[in-house]
């Protein structure tokens, strides 16, 4: 669980972009938006896939 505490003399508009950066590096948007729909089988091998391939041409470039 992310959480921030307000400093004593912190602006409430810092402490929110804390919490969006806490939130965003501990991955619960990704997390939640995985698991909005149900995804079936034939869907993750898919999704997987994309990811090893897009992985593999991102290694391509740096090499």
């Amino acid at each position: 669980m992310a959480q921030v505490v307000l400093g004593e003399h912190e602006h409430l508009e810092s402490a929110l972009r804390r919490f969006k950066r806490k939130v965003s590096s501990a991955g619960i948007f990704a997390d939640m938006k995985k698991k909005r729909h149900f995804e079936t089988p034939a869907e993750k091998r898919k999704r997987k896939e994309v990811a090893r391939r897009r992985q593999r041409r991102r290694m391509r470039r740096q090499s």
